[in-house]
């Protein structure tokens, strides 16, 4: 026996449809009879027909979400609305400038060549550059990743937006 798994199935007083084994006219949506047994099935689960009420079928209810674990979107959202943070990079006497540029483009993919010059001149002249602002995660990851590269980095919180 077949069962009907769709959500709400309205009939209105002008929905005929076939009873299928004694092909008496029940029921005609839009004045073409049919036979569609998950139709038929829904129908009789709840009680349908003509003057035997229902007619309706519940919706199945809706899975939640697991308590703890979070949507790409909700963590896309999370990341967006977080706090600033600067990448600082601080002068050393180690690297060569070339070298510093060099890893600026790698680490940071939007960064240009005229761009990390400027940070890399700043750093040397003023003793620390701001790198990039972003969220915090991301700060974090570039801070590491310039610090594996070799160049003294920081990260801390404030900023404009991302």
């Amino acid at each position: 026996m077949a069962t009907a798994t769709c959500g709400r199935i309205a009939l209105s007083s002008q929905t005929h449809i076939l009873n299928p084994k004694s092909g008496e006219k029940l029921l005609s949506p839009y004045k073409r009879n049919f036979i569609n047994t998950a139709v038929l099935m829904a129908i009789s689960a709840a009680g349908g027909g003509p003057g035997k009420g229902g007619g309706l079928l519940e919706k199945p209810a809706v899975e939640k979400a697991t308590p703890g674990r979070e949507s790409e979107f909700d963590l896309r959202k999370k990341r967006k609305t977080s706090p600033p943070y600067r990448v600082l990079l601080h002068n050393d006497n180690f690297n060569k400038r070339e070298y510093v540029v060099q890893v600026l483009m790698k680490v940071i993919p939007e960064m240009t060549l005229d761009i990390a010059v400027n940070v890399m001149q700043e750093a040397h002249l003023n003793g620390m550059a701001v790198v990039i602002i972003c969220a915090q995660v991301d700060a974090e990851e570039h801070c590491m990743q310039l610090r594996g590269n070799g160049l003294l980095s920081s990260i801390e919180p404030g900023g404009a937006s991302c």
